[in-house]
């Protein structure tokens, strides 16, 4: 009976730690919430993270390389855009969203230049950190930007287990912008690339005495 009871223990726990992964898979757009992966490219990797900081799979998940079957949703430059995960957010972490200019979405591999264009770190208040763990995020897509095809990303970083490796939860959508301006984003990184193992948001340690954050990556582009 005991072994029974801690192999139910066990199961319990695995099953816990399952639940809390978690995969963005939907793409709102002009107000309409498209189908699963209709414009969020398709991961092979179930809800796991990628969890090395050398792997092109940072870009656009496991799997994410090409559109395949994804298609590109027109959207309005200054409009605004959400994903949609399986699951809330369970693993506390920064939000960051990125996007890069391709010739064709479909078939872009992620390896031109990305700008972050939004992130999302905690907030302090009584010497308590809140984090936004949510099933939805959404982005303003700027304004001032170019017409023409990106992929947009949107990055969430557990760093829920300090000592441990931060776990990277991404996906990509495909957009084609309409209208916008002409600006030259800046500053522009490479993925991988745009986070480095020494970054402070990277290594914090969120239960020892957690009073300020910096979200890895470069700074946010505004217009």
């Amino acid at each position: 009976m005991k072994t029974f009871v801690a192999a139910s223990f066990l199961l319990a726990a695995l099953a816990d730690v399952a639940q809390g992964h978690y995969i963005f898979q939907y793409l709102t757009a002009n107000g309409k919430k498209g189908a699963q992966y209709q414009n969020v490219r398709r991961n092979t990797n179930y809800n796991s993270p990628v969890t090395a900081l050398n792997s092109p799979d940072l870009r656009c998940n496991v799997g994410g390389n090409t559109g395949g079957n994804t298609t590109t949703v027109a959207v309005a430059a200054g409009s605004s855009i959400t994903f949609t995960a399986d699951t809330a957010v369970y693993h506390q972490g920064p939000v960051s969203f990125y996007m890069t200019k391709v010739a064709d979405a479909v078939s872009a591999d992620g390896s031109t230049d990305w700008f972050k264009i939004k992130e999302i770190g905690p907030t302090f208040s009584g010497g308590q950190a809140k984090w936004d763990m949510s099933l939805t995020y959404s982005v303003t897509l700027p304004s001032c930007l170019s017409a023409g095809e990106y992929l947009v990303r949107i990055e969430q970083l557990g760093i829920h287990n300090p000592g441990g490796t931060p776990q990277f939860y991404v996906a990509c959508s495909q957009v084609k912008l309409t209208g916008g301006g002409s600006a030259s984003p800046s500053p522009l990184v490479k993925i991988p690339g745009h986070v480095k193992a020494t970054d402070s948001g990277y290594t914090a340690n969120i239960y020892n005495n957690f009073n300020s954050y910096t979200v890895p990556g470069p700074k946010v582009f505004t217009c």
